[in-house]
């Protein structure tokens, strides 16, 4: 019971929050709303007309669902893709390995900043280095992290 109260209340946080940041990004003028309505109207989800519940599915489903522990380290590591900064630094290392000091360059921000979402990334296992000397070199984690990076950019350009 308490785990599906704490769903509903994650999914009404989840359209607050969308409701929230819609807010932002609707234009108000004189006392209307332009924008709002043609985004509920687009963003409508079709209920049933009655309420059945499949058994047969729901117990599949619950049958493979993973544990919670690993939902939520999933959630996690999808979280890490939240932050455009890491996103630019992981685009730059699919490109090619690099040092701290090259990534600062190239994306014009302090080491200390590239440095901070590096340890970020490390800590995931999304990014590896290497030394050679006094230069430390960053690449991708595997190819796992390519994939999800180019699978991303197929799904926004669609």
């Amino acid at each position: 019971m308490l785990k599906e109260i704490l769903t509903l209340v994650s999914f009404f946080l989840l359209h607050i929050e969308n409701a929230r940041l819609l807010w932002h990004n609707v234009r108000v003028s004189e006392g209307s709303y332009e924008g709002m309505e043609y985004y509920m109207k687009k963003t409508e989800v079709e209920c049933c007309d009655t309420v059945f519940v499949h058994d047969e599915i729901i117990c599949e489903v619950k049958q493979q669902m993973p544990e919670e522990t690993t939902l939520k380290d999933l959630a996690d590591f999808y979280k890490v893709f939240g932050d455009p900064t890491r996103i630019r630094i992981l685009w730059v290392l699919l490109q090619k390995e690099v040092c701290v000091c090259d990534l600062a360059e190239i994306l014009e921000m302090s080491q200390s900043a590239i440095s901070h979402q590096l340890r970020v990334l490390k800590q995931m296992k999304l990014v590896k280095n290497r030394r050679d000397g006094k230069t430390v070199f960053y690449s991708l984690a595997d190819n796992h992290i390519q994939t999800i990076i180019n699978q991303g950019m197929e799904h926004i350009a669609e």
